[in-house]
């Protein structure tokens, strides 16, 4: 069955430059934009050409070196802006003005200061006049949903009578919910003439922590295109995030019928790029991209995860760009990733000095925070060295595994997961990961080790 295709629009070199401390220079603006390109996003909104020099020269770098994608830039509903944006953007292969203006009644009182009709003829005259110098028109009514509906269906009928190609919806302060927010797109599809002649957009930003759930919304009652941001950065809490729009319909096709044409395993290299270049970290919880999306601590998930990774993964790691999962060894860890642990670092216990072991380390782990592999290996040192002066002997040890074994994936397994290749997981400490997957079945059973990672 033909899945409809959403255009991935991406905001993270404007909108998302806009989250303070974020700021960027042309030339990193230029290696994201080129990173962006890889990923395979629709559009890139390059920046604000009129808001500085600095963006202008950015856009227009931008414009002339990444051929592929349609690079946007943004303006006010007034010729200078719409004129400079053109300046920055004419060298494109494929050029869009942006063109935005305030229609909630609290902008236009307390910000612009005019009236809706003052409002409605500004917005028609600006889309015009973009039009006449640029076939590709985006027009946003800023604050939409706040916007008296039967106002914002007027605006909207405007400006898609003026020319404009894509009218984007936005949720600029990330006030709506997502049924809310849903049902004003499908009554801008059923009251506006010529709106199934435009491509219908979302903005949502994360307010109140559903940009992403309302983008969504959006896109199920008949939005086919998404702007959003690497990492969710933005003003304020932030935009949609992109890596959680493309990997929720990606993992959830049941529900989601649609398409994007970004390449997800370039989702982590993106997103590090960015962290890279603003130096503010993602998030550690961060879904998808965060260093505990694929990190486990419990012990009945490190269990699961060491017989099958789909018990308690809903995607690959691999699939959006992460080299593997981890197992961290902490206070709510099982003895099945302790043990793996220590085959990893060369040693190998029977099931009593496991035990002996095991004790110890939850001692331990009740105390810190993360057991790095020197803690371990004193734990280890200890049992080894009373096991020596007692018996004369020594726990059997071997070189630390170097080879990288996969997890069982079988196609029946899958069940919904976003690909079926092979899943290597590391149990992590400070010196050192190796990446292996040992069945545990001759150290204890399996129900055993299930109530031991309680």
């Amino acid at each position: 069955m033909d899945r409809p295709r959403i255009t991935i629009f991406d905001t993270t070199l404007r909108d998302g430059e806009q989250s303070p401390g974020c700021s960027m220079n042309v030339q990193e603006k230029l290696r994201l934009a080129h990173q962006l390109d890889r990923l395979g996003v629709d559009v890139i909104e390059a920046g604000f050409p009129i808001a500085s020099d600095g963006d202008f020269e950015a856009v227009k770098s931008i414009a002339a070196a990444v051929r592929r994608p349609i690079i946007a830039g943004l303006a006010r509903a007034c010729t200078g802006d719409v004129d400079r944006a053109w300046q920055a953007l004419q060298g494109a292969a494929h050029p869009r003005i942006h063109v935005f203006l305030a229609t909630s009644d609290i902008h236009l009182k307390y910000k612009l200061r005019i009236t809706r009709e003052q409002c409605l003829e500004q917005a028609r005259d600006a889309v015009r006049h973009a039009k006449s110098l640029c076939a590709d028109v985006e027009f946003s009514p800023e604050d939409a949903t706040r916007t008296d509906v039967a106002f914002l269906c007027q605006v909207v009928e405007a400006v898609v009578a003026a020319g404009a190609t894509t009218v984007n919806i936005p949720d600029t302060v990330g006030y709506s919910m997502p049924e809310e927010y849903g049902n004003l797109i499908r009554t801008l599809r059923e009251k506006v003439a010529g709106i199934d002649k435009v491509t219908i957009s979302t903005h949502c930003h994360n307010d109140l922590g559903l940009a992403v759930a309302n983008s969504l919304a959006g896109v199920q009652q008949g939005a086919r295109q998404v702007e959003c941001t690497i990492n969710g950065i933005g003003e304020r809490a932030g935009n949609a995030s992109l890596e959680e729009i493309v990997m929720a319909m990606r993992v959830r096709r049941d529900r989601y019928h649609y398409e994007t044409a970004v390449a997800s395993e370039h989702l982590f290299a993106s997103s590090q790029m960015l962290a890279e270049i603003t130096r503010v970290p993602v998030q550690p919880n961060k879904a998808i991209t965060g260093r505990n999306a694929f990190a486990h601590e419990a012990g009945i998930h490190q269990d699961g995860m060491l017989k099958n990774p789909l018990t308690y993964e809903i995607m690959t790691p691999q699939s959006v760009g992460v080299p593997d999962s981890r197992l961290v060894l902490g206070k709510h860890s099982g003895r099945h990733a302790l043990a793996l642990r220590c085959e990893q670092l060369g040693h190998q216990f029977e099931r009593r000095e496991l035990d002996e072991i095991y004790r110890k380390f939850v001692i331990l782990a009740d105390r810190i925070k993360k057991v790095q592999d020197s803690h371990l290996l004193e734990l280890i040192q200890d049992v080894v060295n009373v096991k020596g002066e007692a018996t004369g002997s020594q726990a059997k040890k071997f070189p630390p595994a170097a080879a990288t074994l996969p997890f069982p994936r079988t196609a029946s397994a899958i069940a919904g997961a976003v690909s079926n290749e092979s899943h290597p997981a590391q149990v992590s400490g400070s010196a050192g990961q190796a990446q292996v997957s040992i069945p545990f079945g001759d150290h204890h059973s399996d129900q055993e080790d299930y109530l031991w990672g309680v």
